[in-house]
């Protein structure tokens, strides 16, 4: 609950139709509400604040300013990239286990206040791994968008350097950055950073970026989360897991997933099929879920392009014979 002070001052200028005094107290109000992680009533007094601008866009929400990212000091790139959150809960198809770990990380934090009072924190460490295109990308954003927070990606192409220390000193910058407000930071393709250190083909630096990867995960007491993806596990150092509060696997679609990620990116498309049809669903096993979608929008853009009203098997059949020849 918002402190003593801060109550009186909202009050006091609302009582005395000081419009901009009440915009200040409220907006500290909803910033408080979010320092302690009560994101659903922060967001819920952005609504009444500010109405209709308090969401942008289809249903992308008003989040914290991001401003003054870091760059690398030699070449000016910087060093984070805000990706906009659009996609939430409904958009992703998992399967039940991955579900349960994703929904359990996510009660954690919109029930932070409780674990806290227990002397306990919620997740904030979190490796996704798994094949490519199987939904950990999306499943960050899914995070960001339950927990209204902005979506940062760590640009691992302007953080690794040749230069001696200087790998070091931009993850410094980026960990400092996301310790000074609460945001998902995205470290995509995680491994880059953190091969095995026994893995003699790696030069000197990279072998350095591990070791500074382990002492900033230890030492790492920011409000963010931080999530690292790898397609490919087995490369990590040893090292590297123990620093993770929680590792979700993710996987390619089952059938039934299949059929509901049919109906999920049909929905608003007329067809002469329905999504649970077994021939057009095992068609795609196999896939991940971006070679699906993949796929679909070849499929949808053959029917608008042919000028035909509905979709139909043959367009699936089409766009599923081209995207074997591509990797064949």
């Amino acid at each position: 609950m918002a402190n003593g002070k801060l109550l009186r001052q909202l009050i006091k200028s609302g009582t005395q139709g000081d419009t901009a005094g009440f915009r200040s107290a409220s907006e500290a109000v909803i910033k408080e509400e979010r320092e302690k992680n009560h994101h659903l009533l922060a967001n819920d007094l952005e609504r009444l604040l500010y109405g209709d601008q308090a969401t942008v866009g289809h249903g992308t929400r008003k989040l914290h300013a991001i401003t003054n990212l870091p760059a690398n000091k030699d070449n000016g790139l910087a060093l984070l990239e805000e990706r906009a959150v659009v996609r939430e809960g409904k958009d992703i198809i998992l399967s039940d286990i991955t579900q349960s770990a994703l929904d359990e990380i996510l009660m954690e934090h919109h029930r932070a206040d409780v674990l806290r009072s227990y002397g306990m924190q919620p997740a904030q460490k979190l490796l996704f791994c798994g094949p490519p295109g199987c939904g950990k990308t999306l499943a960050a954003e899914v995070i960001a968008h339950s927990l209204a927070l902005p979506l940062i990606l760590v640009r691992l192409d302007s953080v690794i350097s040749s230069f001696l220390g200087e790998t070091a000193a931009n993850l410094r910058k980026v960990f400092d950055y996301v310790a000074s407000q609460p945001v998902v930071a995205l470290f995509d393709e995680f491994d880059a950073l953190t091969k095995d250190r026994g893995d003699s083909a790696d030069h000197g630096e990279l072998k350095r970026s591990v070791n500074a990867v382990l002492q900033m995960m230890d030492g790492y007491r920011g409000e963010s989360i931080l999530i690292a993806t790898t397609n490919y596990e087995t490369l990590l150092d040893k090292a590297v897991w123990r620093r993770f509060d929680e590792a979700v696997c993710f996987e390619a679609p089952n059938l039934e997933q299949i059929k509901r990620l049919l109906a999920l990116k049909l929905s608003g498309i007329r067809r002469n099929f329905e999504p649970d049809d077994g021939h057009v669903a095992s068609q795609f096993k196999g896939m991940s879920h971006a070679d699906i979608e993949r796929v679909l929008r070849r499929a949808i853009k053959e029917m608008i392009l042919s000028g035909r009203e509905f979709l139909e098997k043959n367009h699936i059949d089409t766009a599923l014979s081209r995207e074997y020849r591509h990797k064949n």
